[in-house]
């Protein structure tokens, strides 16, 4: 089910997320924000993610990301029929030294 774009609460989440200024402000606000496996949950996805969009085979994706199968699989139908919302960001960084 897509996120309603109507949503006070995450629209407050994404704006306050767009005024982040560098990496640092991000590690203290999503410190203060998630707990440690949140956050380990969401890098792991779009590592999962990125090593999909590369055309890596699930079974090194397992072994560098520690991700399951299962996970993997979501992530993959996220990427074939979600909202380009990783693609987006993976071809902004791409003109960065961030990747």
């Amino acid at each position: 089910m897509p996120l309603k774009r109507d949503d006070k609460n995450l629209d407050f989440l994404f704006r306050a997320i767009l005024h982040l200024e560098n990496i640092d402000e991000c590690y203290d606000f999503f410190e203060d924000l998630c707990t440690v496996q949140e956050l380990k949950t969401l890098s792991q996805r779009i590592a999962v993610a990125k090593m999909l969009s590369e055309k890596s085979v699930y079974t090194d994706i397992v072994s560098e990301t520690g991700a399951s199968t299962a996970t993997i699989s979501r992530v993959n139908r996220s990427l074939q029929y979600g909202c380009d919302g990783y693609d987006r960001i993976f071809e902004r960084l791409k003109d960065t030294d961030d990747v």
